[in-house]
């Protein structure tokens, strides 16, 4: 055989290569230039036991820099209890990943079920599906869900203070299904509510698209916008940061139609970005447009509780044509990881941990003011995230942080930089960054 730990004989892969109608398995790359193609042995380290791979680890995890973070921009440090990587191991979530046999795999239904109505609870909504893949496909696919409601409308306006990492995947979505995607005018860091109505007033917009909060850390005030879109039978989808929602007015209560972002913010660490999970609730009346899969509650023959997949708007489950998504999967372990973290902070826990963050963030703000080098960016109320101008060298400010175990923020422009704080930031650590800010 060809390849030591493959199955297929050599007749097999003959068999194979006629089917495809090629000769050898190197006509499969013939398109692929031989300027870029690797030739001999692959560079390897010799085997080491495994005393030796965890020594090698090990020495290369003493090379590492651990940086204190004050950077967000859709991802943020936050505290992860230390239970939760033992509740996730257990093997009632671990193993059962696939929740079609619902006999066998009660584990999965249960938390999924759990997931869901948390996350009703948190946005303020009546309906949630059972996890995306992150905020931006889920804002995406919402996007998608927003115009297949809209029957005649295929376009979807999308503000300006919405992150730009989100409309880029938006906008690829949208390329593939046809959907006019128009961007809203901001004003001074916040969406401008002229250029939306405007826009509504020309027809056949199917959703507005905005951030809560926004790009920029501020909190948007959408009053009367749920109206102005419904009026022009759009549906308004509100993009949230899952954490903040336990302080902030929610998606439900701005009447939203649809509400997306994403749940790393629950628990889950950076892990040089990802995996993460994200989130879509709705309004019972878009149910059934509703991309992935919902499970519910029943009872067994003998009448105890159990669950099952209640609604599955998938292609594989039903007719293509009628399907409202190609999602075949969804981020289910790491939605049992918020689910763990939602239940071990409950209410008030959640609460404290948003607490704790915007104060920090205020009292950097405040510091950071009154060294004389900055400016707010924006005149708006923000939450634990601010962008500011600083009157000298942005990338020697972050440079001189680095170097002094600082992740000193996001630069967003040539003089500005957007800092973010959470509860594990320390005012100790906020005054070391004030101090080298001076």
């Amino acid at each position: 055989m060809a390849f030591k730990y493959f199955p297929h004989t050599e007749q097999d892969i003959n068999n194979m290569l006629s089917r495809v109608g090629v000769k050898s398995l190197d006509d499969l790359y013939a398109d692929v230039p031989e300027s870029i193609r690797h030739k001999g042995d692959y560079d390897l380290p010799k085997a080491m036991n495994e005393i030796e791979i965890r020594q090698y680890f090990d020495k290369l995890c003493r090379n590492d820099k651990q940086l204190t973070c004050f950077a967000g921009g859709g991802v943020y440090d936050h505290y992860t209890p230390s239970i939760i990587p033992y509740i996730v191991e257990r093997s009632e979530f671990l193993t059962s990943y696939t929740p079609y046999q619902a006999e066998i795999s009660q584990g999965t239904l249960h938390y999924i079920f759990e997931y869901q109505t948390m996350m009703a609870r948190l946005t303020g909504m009546p309906i949630s599906n059972a996890s995306m893949y992150d905020g931006t496909t889920a804002t995406a696919e919402a996007v998608i869900m927003a115009v297949a409601a809209g029957k005649k409308a295929d376009t979807v306006l999308v503000s300006e203070t919405v992150d730009p990492k989100t409309v880029a995947v938006v906008k690829t979505y949208a390329h593939f299904h046809g959907i006019n995607i128009k961007l809203i005018r901001q004003d001074n860091g916040v969406t401008d509510i002229n250029d939306m109505e405007n826009q509504l007033a020309e027809g056949g917009v199917a959703g507005v698209v905005v951030q809560q909060p926004n790009r920029y850390g501020v909190i948007e005030d959408y009053t009367g916008v749920s109206e102005t879109c419904h009026n022009e039978k759009a549906l308004l989808i509100m993009n949230a940061i899952a954490a903040d929602l336990a302080l902030l007015k929610t998606p439900g209560e701005w009447g939203a139609d649809i509400a997306v972002g994403d749940g790393q913010s629950l628990g889950i660490p950076m892990s040089f970005g990802g995996p993460y999970v994200g989130y879509m609730c709705c309004t019972e009346k878009l149910m059934r447009k509703m991309p992935g899969r919902i499970v519910g509650e029943t009872r067994d023959s003998n009448g105890n509780r159990a669950f099952v997949l209640t609604l599955q708007a998938r292609e594989q489950h039903i007719r293509r044509q009628k399907a409202t998504s190609n999602i075949c999967s969804n981020e289910s372990l790491m939605a049992l990881y918020v689910t763990i973290y939602m239940s071990v902070m409950g209410k008030q826990g959640l609460k404290e941990a948003a607490k704790l963050s915007y104060a920090g963030a205020h009292y950097l703000c405040d510091g950071l003011i009154n060294t004389g080098r900055f400016k707010l960016s924006y005149a708006h109320p923000f939450f634990n995230e601010f962008c500011v101008k600083y009157d000298g060298d942005t990338d020697a400010l972050r440079k001189r942080l680095e170097d002094n175990g600082i992740l000193g923020g996001i630069k967003t422009a040539d003089d500005e930089i957007m800092f973010a704080v959470t509860e594990k930031r320390t005012n100790e650590e906020i005054d070391k960054l004030i101090d080298l800010c001076k």
